[in-house]
C-alpha cells in the first residue's frame, strides 16, 4: 500500500513538472521563432512553437492517468 501511494505522488509531481516545462519550452520557442522571423529572415511562423504541446500534453495525460491508477490502489 505504501508503495502505491509513493508512486501516485511521484507521478502526480511528474505531471506538474512536465506542465511547467511545457510552458517554458513553448514560450521560449515562440519568442525564438518570433525573433528569427523578424530579424534573421526565417520562414517558420511563430505559431509552430505550439506543436511542442502535443508530446508534452500526452506525457502529462499519461502521468495523470498512472497517478490516478496508483492512487486508487493505495486508497482503495
Amino acid at each position: 500500500m505504501k508503495k502505491h501511494r509513493l508512486l501516485a505522488y511521484i507521478f502526480a509531481a511528474l505531471a506538474i513538472l512536465l506542465s511547467n516545462v511545457m510552458c517554458a519550452t513553448v514560450a521560449y520557442s515562440y519568442c525564438s521563432l518570433e525573433y528569427c522571423g523578424r530579424y534573421l529572415g526565417c520562414s517558420a511562423p511563430p505559431d509552430t512553437a505550439f506543436l511542442y504541446c502535443i508530446p508534452y500534453g500526452a506525457g502529462i495525460i499519461m502521468c495523470g492517468l498512472i497517478a490516478r491508477s496508483f492512487a486508487r490502489r493505495a486508497w482503495g
